[in-house]
């Protein structure tokens, strides 16, 4: 689909290069790295007025003969392949693609991305954790227990809406890509730290442009994505995790518990709000890595 997009790839790098920097803790250097790629990249879109998300495998395969072309060695041929599979690996985690561009592409193998996980008293801990006796204490508790409830993205989080919560009936209502629509069941913990937080949040200051907005900053405005990645960090850090754990761990996390318990994992992806069942089966491979680690450390011919 032909376009025109001003600001959408400089717009995207950013939120690409956060990715890197807060949810995957790449070093300065390899964020440097992908980033340079992943601009490169876009140059050739730009010129063909192409959206990030619009592109296809042979907009990829132009790129990556114009590599070869340019004489780029296979080293840094194997780095630009990377970095694109890791923005649109990127993109579609957000729910930005209906379909995953670099999937038709044939690339070299690269070990796949395993999401970390964490256990259920981990969860626990981190949630206890947040201080409420602080101003944000009682915010911070519930954006946590929203994040793992439900499951959510970083970016429905953050535009949740008040109108969108029918605590009642145990369900919100989220829109992920393209404003589709789904309803996600909430359970009682996040139900009772959400009812808290709105004692505290209605008393505070609130902007006029914020006013359904679930979730605010100590103005009354909307929260960023990156402050929610430090409220994550910070309550991690206070219960002694040492997990790599960003607010998509929480989603990963959710989903996983959900499939270790049983759940159909159809249930899951409408949940998750996955386009393609096939995203939603990285967590069967997450439960099965699990049990065979175990079957491995207690099996009887183990030395």
């Amino acid at each position: 689909m032909r376009r025109n997009h001003a600001d959408i790839y400089e717009t995207t790098l950013l939120e690409f290069r956060d990715h890197l920097k807060l949810e995957r803790s790449m070093s300065p250097n390899t964020v440097s790295g992908y980033a340079s790629d992943v601009r490169k990249y876009f140059d050739g879109l730009r010129g063909d007025g192409i959206a990030p998300a619009d592109a296809g495998p042979d907009d990829i395969a132009r790129f990556l003969e114009a590599l070869v072309q340019a004489g780029v060695t296979k080293r840094s041929q194997a780095r630009a392949i990377s970095s694109v599979k890791a923005l649109y690996r990127f993109l579609d985690a957000e729910g930005r693609l209906s379909e995953n561009p670099c999937d038709k592409i044939s690339v070299p193998k690269i070990n796949p991305y395993m999401p970390t996980v964490l256990s259920v008293e981990e969860v626990l801990s981190i949630l206890d954790a947040v201080d409420l006796s602080q101003p944000q204490g009682h915010r911070n508790r519930a954006i946590l227990e929203v994040l793992y409830s439900c499951g959510l993205r970083v970016s429905e989080l953050v535009n949740l809406k008040i109108s969108d919560l029918f605590l009642d009936e145990q369900f919100i209502r989220v829109f992920g890509k393209g404003s589709k629509q789904r309803l996600v069941p909430i359970g009682e913990p996040a139900i009772r730290a959400i009812t808290l937080y709105r004692e505290i949040r209605d008393a505070g200051p609130v902007q006029k442009a914020a006013e359904d907005i679930l979730f605010l900053n100590r103005n009354g405005g909307k929260m960023t994505r990156e402050m929610i990645f430090h409220i994550v960090r910070d309550a991690t850090a206070a219960a002694g995790v040492r997990k790599n754990v960003s607010p998509h761990t929480f989603r990963h996390s959710f989903a996983t518990h959900l499939v270790e318990n049983g759940a159909d994992l159809r249930v899951v992806q409408q949940m998750l709000g996955h386009e393609s069942i096939l995203t939603t089966e990285i967590y069967t491979h997450i439960d099965t890595r699990k049990w065979q680690d175990t079957i491995l450390k207690y099996h009887p011919t183990r030395t």
